[in-house]
């Protein structure tokens, strides 16, 4: 799934600083006298200019999401390096950078470890190049080819998956933060319309889902009708009663359904 964005971007940036890396010892070089690192006057060589206005991640995502994507699933670095090399002028934007680092989250969080490890490999790349840039004054797109040829030498590749790594173990990390605040913001969110009455059919249904996946207004009106009246009065004493009124094993499968639509919070 792509990530999700607003017209700021301004969410997506709270969540890319919980998870920057470190650079990898591929960027760990300082500024020689090599090509790459002197300013030239060779029209083919890459400039800010050639990149265009910068744009919001919002407005980068409209136009850019499909290139991003495509070049999340390379698995070779051959592949990348000849992707880069022609759309350098999207992917080594600073909101690819972003693009790619929430998309390894959202992995992550929706269960796609292996998944979420080829995205956070690529987007290592990104983050490599752009420090390895720095590191020769010079331009992202004037040191992909410098880049993916020191990955041919063992110390650099080395230190380069080292990076990767601790990038994914962040990730694992950042995700289970994650998952813990949002369901935190969804207590909140129902216990507030609980107590302002708000009328959760007027609420989208994927909106109101509970973390079981159920709906409560649908499971609500699967309950015997003392059952609903408790969950209505907010009652646990009637809520308590009336299950012991019912076969436990049929009592043990109601509340698990009402624990699946979030009408019973446990704890």
């Amino acid at each position: 799934a792509k990530p999700t964005s607003n017209k700021d971007g301004k969410k997506e940036e709270e969540e890319v600083k919980e998870a920057k890396e470190a650079p990898s010892r591929v960027t760990e070089a300082k500024p020689t006298k090599s090509k790459a690192s002197k300013p030239s006057s060779n029209k083919n060589e890459l400039t800010s200019e050639s990149y265009g206005a910068m744009e919001t991640y919002h407005e980068f995502t409209v136009k850019h999401a499909d290139t991003v994507e495509e070049f999340m699933h390379l698995q070779s670095f051959e592949a990348s390096k000849e992707f880069l090399l022609k759309h350098g002028n999207v992917l080594l934007q600073e909101n690819a950078s972003n693009y790619l680092l929430l998309a390894s989250l959202e992995d992550e969080m929706n269960g796609y470890r292996e998944k979420m490890r080829l995205t956070a490999r690529q987007s290592q790349i990104i983050s490599n190049i752009a420090e390895l840039a720095k590191s020769l004054n010079s331009h992202p797109g004037n040191v992909v080819v410098p880049f993916f040829a020191r990955l041919d030498q063992k110390p650099f590749y080395d230190g380069f998956m080292d990076g990767v790594e601790t990038f994914v173990q962040k990730i694992i990390a950042r995700a289970v933060t994650k998952k813990k605040e949002m369901d935190r913001e969804r207590r909140q969110e129902e216990e507030a319309a609980a107590s302002e009455g708000v009328d959760l059919a007027s609420v989208p249904k994927e909106q109101r889902l509970g973390p079981g996946g159920l709906d409560p207004l649908e499971v609500i009106e699967e309950l015997p009708k003392e059952m609903q009246e408790a969950f209505e009065s907010r009652d646990t004493l009637k809520l308590r009663d009336a299950l012991l009124k019912l076969e436990p094993a049929e009592a043990e499968r109601l509340m698990k359904r009402c624990i699946a639509s979030g009408l019973w919070v446990q704890g």
